[in-house]
């Protein structure tokens, strides 16, 4: 059963908490603090507050593949054969508990599902093809595009269109 979090307001002290964190989480509070005209306790209460409704999901280090090992970056379409709730749920744990795919998304149109993948190798793809892909009945057909370059990756969601918008 999933576990319901309550739904907060996010003023703009919130926001510039937010901002800051998006860009170095390590940031210390009291330094959040004095940027945004608060005390360090009341951006510690606003931070908590804040992880206890989801609102921050995680605090994480980001990682460049290439400077551990897994240079290849692969985006994957994959289409089921059947969309019954129970097959796809099979498909998103599926996908969730391999540790190479780095993002799943559930999509509308031609595909149903986009994954973000990384690889040390060409042949290691290959093996996780045949896991993943090959492997799997409800799986109808799949789509690979090798990233040539990095050019812009990360998770930042842009907040000044939160502010405007309340």
């Amino acid at each position: 059963m999933a576990k319901t979090v309550p739904e907060i307001a996010l003023d703009s002290f919130d926001l510039a908490i937010l901002k800051i964190l998006q860009r170095d989480n390590a940031t210390p509070q009291r330094t959040i603090g004095e940027a945004v005209n608060l005390s360090a306790p009341a951006v510690q209460r606003r931070i908590k507050r804040m992880e206890e409704a989801g609102v921050i999901q995680a605090n994480c280090a980001i990682v460049d593949p290439a400077k551990v090992g897994q240079p290849i970056t692969i985006f994957v379409e994959v289409e089921v054969v059947s969309e019954t709730a129970e097959l796809i749920d099979a498909a998103k744990a599926e996908f969730s508990a391999t540790p190479e795919v780095q993002q799943c998304y559930y999509v509308t149109g031609e595909a149903d599902f986009i994954l973000v993948i990384v690889v040390a190798t060409m042949a290691d793809y290959e093996a996780l093809t045949r896991r993943l892909f090959f492997g799997n009945n409800n799986v109808k057909k799949f789509r690979t595009f090798v990233a040539m370059d990095r050019v812009k990756v990360g998770l930042t969601v842009p907040l000044e269109a939160s502010v405007s918008a309340r």
